[in-house]
């Protein structure tokens, strides 16, 4: 199911990638609401996909008290969550779709409790959805680093090329869209690849 939500996704994405240059003005418009479209999309996978871990932590904690850290890197359930009032409270604004009010508790948060990464993730998201792409762009950057989950790294990656495109910087959307690929090969599609434009192949 998941597979064939993204590779729709990347297909669409391949497509605007295609038609981004030498458009005109309708062109142009017509092709950014379809990655308004994507990225709403991408955001409610992860929002999604948060909401999930954050109820297998719960579950985790009542069927496992004391667990150990799983050897495939970052879930919520590895992370204690740091006494804080900003996290529950921003978590609260996102939820109820506050973003520059969740931001504001989670930069609090990120200022006590840097290496917190489901913290720094809702942080990212957050200016994402504001349409704050600088500080959303530096947040995923932090972020990579802080997470050994390769499928959070690959959304990380994923979410920078989408800015970067959105700033019309292909080559380097490219090679964040290659990383994603590299990191977690499930995530990407391998229709994004098929295309003249871009010299890189899968081996």
């Amino acid at each position: 199911m998941f597979k064939e939500l993204f590779a729709t996704m990347n297909e669409v994405l391949d497509g605007i990638l295609a038609d981004c240059q030498d458009v005109d003005e309708q062109q142009a418009a017509e092709l950014a609401d379809q990655f308004r479209m994507l990225k709403t999309m991408s955001d409610s996978c992860l929002e999604e996909w948060l909401r999930f871990e954050e109820r297998l932590a719960d579950c985790r904690s009542k069927l496992l008290p004391a667990p150990q850290p799983l050897s495939g890197g970052f879930s919520a359930a590895d992370e204690e969550t740091p006494a804080s009032e900003h996290f529950a409270k921003g978590q609260g604004y996102y939820k109820l779709h506050m973003f520059a009010r969740a931001v504001g508790e989670f930069e609090q948060l990120a200022r006590e409790h840097p290496d917190f990464v489901l913290g720094r993730v809702y942080l990212a998201m957050g200016y994402l959805r504001l349409g704050e792409f600088a500080e959303a762009y530096r947040h995923f950057q932090l972020l990579v680093p802080l997470t050994k989950n390769s499928k959070l790294k690959a959304i990380s990656y994923n979410a920078m090329g989408c800015i970067q495109v959105h700033n019309h910087n292909m080559e380097q959307a490219y090679g964040y869209f290659k990383m994603a690929d590299m990191t977690d090969s499930s995530f990407m599609e391998p229709a994004l690849w098929s295309k003249e434009f871009w010299p890189y192949r899968r081996t």
